[in-house]
């Protein structure tokens, strides 16, 4: 696997070229920080090839930028994965594809709850525009510009493994920033989902809201998600937690997740 970067006018994409799939991940750099990945089935001969876009850029800025990326690139986008992150009018020709659960968040849920809330907040700098037609989608596998994956439906919305190259798309990850843990089950969960895929030979673990990632990085999360049930386990408030939290992992973004996280583990 070879890698690269390139950096357009706002935004970063890394490259990851494993010869039969190209993995590009648009880091957004806008107010939210979003990942955008593309899964590109290149052409043999000439620039460029088929692709499938794994979630939506939601900033008009970065909407423009991303359509601009692509046609440098001549990849042609013949689905999109729309999972957690439904927002934004990128691609409307192109079809996406949903799962119940993932409609129901972007539309109903929580996804519709940020979406209003980021509308709010950004202004007309942020697109609230709801993906929410295109093609419903079940759990299995699922064929797009010739790209094997299989999709894997979860409460929320749903992960995507991509086979081929022992890849797996999940909402959140980043093994040095806290996340919204709802208590020690939720843990246990999370837990044996990583180790999961982990144990099935998993390589390269893509997420929404960091950069690619690898077999250590999520050992490291692992070990993290472990020491906050620890933690918790020892401590008597919420105050009392996410000081010990942050001595135990200092340097860690995503204070505002802690105290998510705190708020589940100490409920008022």
């Amino acid at each position: 696997m070879n890698s690269s970067k390139v950096s357009l006018k706002s935004g970063e994409v890394t490259i990851l070229d494993y010869g039969a799939i190209r993995v590009h991940v648009y880091n957004t750099k806008d107010a939210i920080d979003d990942q955008v990945i593309v899964l590109e089935k290149p052409n043999r001969i000439l620039k460029g090839g088929k692709g499938v876009v794994i979630e939506l850029p939601c900033f008009k800025n970065s909407i423009t930028e991303m359509i601009q990326y692509l046609g440098d690139q001549k990849i042609d986008v013949e689905g999109k994965l729309v999972a957690y992150h439904a927002a934004g009018d990128f691609l409307p020709d192109v079809r996406s594809y949903m799962t119940e659960s993932a409609h129901r968040y972007n539309t109903v849920g929580g996804g519709k709850g940020l979406i209003d809330n980021f509308s709010g907040i950004f202004g007309d700098a942020f697109d609230h525009t709801i993906t929410s037609g295109g093609e419903r989608i079940g759990a299995g596998k699922l064929n797009i510009a010739g790209i094997e994956m299989v999709i894997n439906p979860d409460n929320d919305a749903y992960e995507v493994e991509i086979p081929e190259i022992k890849a797996v798309y999940m909402h959140m990850l980043g093994h040095d920033c806290h996340s919204i843990v709802a208590g020690a089950g939720h843990a246990d969960a999370i837990i044996a989902n990583l180790q999961g895929y982990l144990d099935r030979g998993f390589e390269l673990f893509l997420s929404a809201h960091y950069g690619p990632e690898t077999r250590e990085d999520v050992e490291t999360k692992i070990a993290y998600l472990s020491g906050l049930k620890e933690i918790a386990s020892g401590s008597s408030s919420a105050e009392e937690f996410t000081a010990k939290v942050n001595e135990t992992y200092p340097g860690y973004s995503g204070a505002n997740y802690l105290g998510m996280t705190a708020g589940f583990f100490f409920p008022q």
